[in-house]
């Protein structure tokens, strides 16, 4: 918005460019985590939580857009107006959500016709978009409220596997409108200006983000990982411009010239991406060993709170039960013997950390006794009666789930040591091992059925 201030835009025009390059891409940025399996890491957690506040913040961008139109006269009472629509419009979406749609689906549900849940879903967001079009808000907006909506239904998981298909799809028509926008031409006859703006945005961006992921507690390997990342445009910023074009407030040129730059912001998501690992890579290893040892601020914070669960071992079933525990957003520590393992998955930004869970010293800096449950998922079977052993000698009172080499195994160990164990039926590197552990630990844990 400065820069904008600088070449001389309208106040209107700097509200609607401050806003639109300050929200990222949530569909290049989720994929990129989702491919690279990088969710349930410390950065991706954190880029997540960044990319649901922007998507929250689109809500009253999209709101003050269309008011920005008359230049900024009136603006209070302008406000006053549109919170009063967003007001009728939450309204009536909050009586849809709870009084018809939820009965609705019911009926339609019944008739085991997928076309005609389909036809339902499609007239509740076309519905909702006429809706705040006609109260003068944008028709986007309505769409991304019916989205909200519909993930409240007692449906959602229907509905969400229905539109699974259509998601890959649109995803993908997406990221080809995308391409669409990159005008070539224009980047020819003003590449300075082109370059300008796009370095000018990663950079920005790079450093805000990164100043406030240190401000919030991250380290710098994080902070810069998740920054770079974040640096690009987002696809809000097509649907805030276009609208801002169409009421005046952006000319065509430079619409088009902040489209293509955004536009090629995130073309090179991709190259940031890998960009920031390897930084943090770098980073990661040229740390003392407190950051392994589980000494470091991220251990302390899981540490200190008190419905975190332990996980010993993290060979395969180690990092199934580890994803299963993420997937229900309950904080863990792994705990590994093996140090290439532990290494590797703490400079991936993930709470394990190097250590022997049978020396008591050990276990008394993890703080287990605060433990809501103990995983030990290793897989050889003297390793496992060491572990257990020690555990349920310093901690009589702690929950602890085993892994058991066998049947015998298993049984002396839950008469014995008042442990729950299971016994793997499948090959190692089946999901299937986990969900034993993971459906039992889960239920301790509370976790929903």
């Amino acid at each position: 918005a400065a820069v904008g201030k600088f070449c001389g835009l309208p106040a209107n025009a700097l509200v609607v460019l401050g806003g639109g390059l300050a929200l990222s891409s949530s569909a290049f940025v989720l994929q990129l985590l989702k491919d690279n399996d990088q969710l349930a890491t410390r950065f991706g957690k954190a880029s997540f939580g960044v990319l649901l506040f922007q998507d929250l913040a689109v809500v009253p961008l999209l709101v003050v857009t269309p008011i920005l139109a008359g230049g900024g006269q009136g603006l209070a009472s302008a406000l006053g107006s549109a919170l009063v629509k967003a007001g009728m419009a939450l309204t009536s979406i909050a009586f849809a959500g709870r009084v018809i749609l939820n009965p609705l689906f019911k009926t339609v549900a019944q008739a085991n016709s997928q076309e005609a849940f389909l036809g339902v879903m499609l007239l509740t967001v076309l519905s909702l978009s006429f809706l705040t079009e006609g109260l003068g808000l944008s028709n986007t907006l309505g769409a991304f409220l019916a989205g909200v909506l519909l993930s409240e239904t007692k449906y959602r998981y229907q509905i969400e596997a229905d539109i699974a298909p259509f998601r890959a799809i649109l995803l993908g028509l997406f990221f080809v409108t995308v391409g669409f926008e990159i005008d070539f031409g224009l980047i020819a006859s003003n590449l300075p200006l082109v370059s300008s703006l796009v370095a000018g945005i990663v950079l920005i961006k790079t450093v805000v983000l990164t100043a406030l992921s240190r401000a919030f507690g991250l380290s710098l390997s994080t902070s810069l990982q998740t920054a770079l990342i974040l640096s690009q445009g987002g696809e809000f910023a097509f649907v805030t411009f276009s609208l801002a074009r169409s009421l005046g407030i952006l000319d065509v040129a430079t619409t088009k010239l902040l489209l293509t730059s955004v536009a090629l912001t995130m073309a090179v998501t991709p190259s940031l991406a890998s960009l920031g690992g390897k930084i943090a890579k770098r980073l990661e290893e040229g740390s003392d060993f407190t950051h392994y040892l589980g000494q470091d601020r991220d251990a302390n914070e899981i540490k200190e709170s008190d419905d975190f669960a332990v996980v010993v071992g993290y060979g395969q079933v180690g990092k199934l039960v580890c994803d299963l525990l993420d997937k229900k957003f309950f904080k863990y520590v792994g705990i590994e013997l093996d140090p290439n393992k532990a290494i590797e998955a703490r400079n991936r930004g993930l709470p394990v950390f190097y250590g022997d869970i049978g020396r008591p010293e050990v276990a008394e800096a993890f703080n287990i006794e605060k433990a809501k449950a103990i995983i030990v998922t290793i897989a050889d079977k003297d390793e496992t009666n060491r572990a257990v052993i020690s555990l349920r000698r310093n901690f009589p009172d702690a929950k602890i789930f085993a892994r058991a080499a066998n049947a015998d195994h298993a049984e002396r160990l839950q008469r014995t040591l008042d442990v729950i164990a299971m016994v793997p039926v499948v090959p190692e590197d089946s999901i299937l091992l986990t969900l034993p552990f993971g459906g039992a630990v889960l239920r301790s844990l509370g976790a929903a059925q």
